[in-house]
């Protein structure tokens, strides 16, 4: 295809306007100065045909779908007549049998990463003893204190203060709502502990010497 020069300006307009007349979007007055410069010029009608054909042909829907299957047999046994002492290819006869296997597999995989992680984890962590509120409390250890947290404190707020704080927690929560936590910072005494959790969420922090 060959596009009009300069000097072929009615030409030229025609095929600006052959997109718009092809999808249907030009104006009514466009339309029929086409209409009208088609009926005298054979190269502009030549032009517009073809391109009407190949709109057409890009609208029109694919008449056979691919087969992958019927693809991959083919190939198989295009590579079976050309090499006659080749052995036989072994084929698959269903292929959602072959993505079922492979999805049990990668199951099965999981599962037992899964286990291997959960004995490592409890290889790792020191055997805790089962306690319920009815169980005796066990004596607390040297400087420990008994805090309740405010009910509205989130867990997240909750692990922040212990690490803010320089906490751990070795027992609880009673049936009152008290932990028992021990301080890991070795230069601040109990009052200066206690003092700094009544300002940040704590409602009731005492040395822990009995029962809150």
């Amino acid at each position: 295809m060959t596009r009009p020069t300069a000097d072929g300006t009615e030409c030229a307009r025609a095929w600006e306007a052959m997109p718009w007349v092809l999808q249907d979007s030009a104006g009514a007055s466009q339309k029929a100065w086409f209409a009208e410069h088609l009926a005298g010029c054979a190269d502009c009608r030549r032009e517009f045909e073809l391109q009407e054909r190949l709109h057409l042909a890009m609208a029109l829907d694919p008449i056979v779908e691919p087969d992958p299957e019927l693809g991959l047999r083919r190939l198989l046994a295009r590579i079976d007549a050309d090499d006659p002492q080749r052995a036989p290819v072994r084929k698959v006869a269903n292929a959602s049998w072959v993505v079922r296997l492979l999805a049990a597999a990668v199951l099965v995989q999981a599962v037992g990463i899964g286990v291997l992680g959960m004995k490592l984890w409890t290889n790792d962590r020191s055997p805790a003893s089962y306690r319920t509120l009815s169980s005796p409390s066990a004596p607390a250890p040297a400087g420990a204190l008994h805090v309740v947290p405010e009910k509205s404190m989130s867990v997240d707020r909750w692990n922040t203060l212990l690490r803010d704080q320089h906490l751990s927690v070795v027992g609880g929560p009673n049936s009152v709502g008290a932990y028992t936590v021990v301080s890991d910072d070795a230069q601040a005494s109990q009052a200066d502990v206690i003092k700094r959790l009544h300002g940040a969420g704590i409602r009731f922090a005492e040395p822990a010497t009995g029962s809150p």
